[in-house]
């Protein structure tokens, strides 16, 4: 595909990015940016309301806060779990990327077939026991938190969505919550909130991915994000301190924007899509 086909991709210091990109080793790092084509809405984007996640330490203060995730949490999942990976997620698949660093938590990644995948910040379509441990399916979990509310949905159907299939909902007091099936501990999306640390040995692997550039000639991709928490900006910075090149693709301006070898302004389903098709 020629570069001047993709709309947003047409100056030349995109070009010179596809160019620099076109057949080195990669790793790649995805942030909420790259799902928006999918219907999921991100956090920082152009456009997007500002809205402080849950952090750790409110969800594990008491059932109340619990009782609020979830309660908006089932309604954004009974919509998320339905949205399909866009071009995006599929360029990024045929990339052949030494690894693929994902922030995203939707299993958008997966779904595309992306091999050598690291989900920094875990899945939101698995559950974790903070008593037991034990990890179950959040699709378990949606059925159970049907069958004890029921017509909740239906009654409150019309609100809007937000990042990680999460809702904009006040009124949670009446949501039942059940607790572990097993040990009837308190229920967590396994994911890292904020407030949490990514899990040393994923960090490792991303670290090593990275170091391997600089031996290798490789460079770095960002697409989809503002990197603007240090779980992603710390792997620009080590490309950069390596000497290893650094591209990023996103709307807006991004941490990382001073580090960047080159920053593209473009969408990240037309831009991926030309990338990867001038890799094959």
């Amino acid at each position: 595909m020629s570069t001047a086909s993709v709309p947003d991709a047409v100056d030349a210091g995109s070009r010179r990015a596809l160019d620099l990109l076109a057949d080195r080793p990669l790793v790649a790092l995805t942030g909420a940016g790259l799902s928006t084509d999918s219907g999921i809405p991100d956090y920082r984007g152009p456009g997007a309301p500002s809205r402080m996640p849950m952090t750790y330490g409110e969800f594990t203060s008491g059932p109340a806060a619990r009782q609020r995730y979830w309660a908006r949490s089932h309604l954004g999942w009974s919509r998320m779990r339905r949205a399909d990976p866009n071009p995006g997620h599929r360029a990024v698949a045929a990339l052949g990327a030494e690894l693929v660093i994902t922030q995203n938590v939707d299993g958008l990644h997966e779904a595309a077939g992306t091999p050598r995948l690291v989900a920094l910040h875990g899945r939101i379509a698995d559950v974790v026991c903070l008593g037991c441990r034990r990890t179950t399916s959040r699709h378990a979990l949606h059925e159970r938190l049907t069958a004890a509310n029921p017509g909740w949905a239906e009654a409150h159907g019309a609100v809007a969505d937000r990042p990680d299939g999460d809702v904009d909902l006040e009124e949670t007091a009446s949501f039942v919550v059940p607790g572990c099936a097993d040990c009837g501990g308190a229920l967590k999306p396994d994911v890292v909130f904020f407030g949490e640390n990514v899990p040393k040995e994923r960090v490792a692997r991303c670290y090593a991915a990275v170091d391997a550039l600089a031996e290798a000639g490789g460079a770095l991709l960002v697409a989809g994000s503002s990197l603007t928490v240090m779980s992603g900006l710390r792997f620009v910075r080590r490309a950069a301190r390596l000497g290893v090149p650094v591209v990023i693709v996103n709307r807006g301006t991004t941490r990382g924007d001073d580090l960047a070898t080159y920053k593209v302004e473009a969408g990240t389903s037309e831009w991926l899509t030309a990338l990867a098709d001038r890799r094959v």
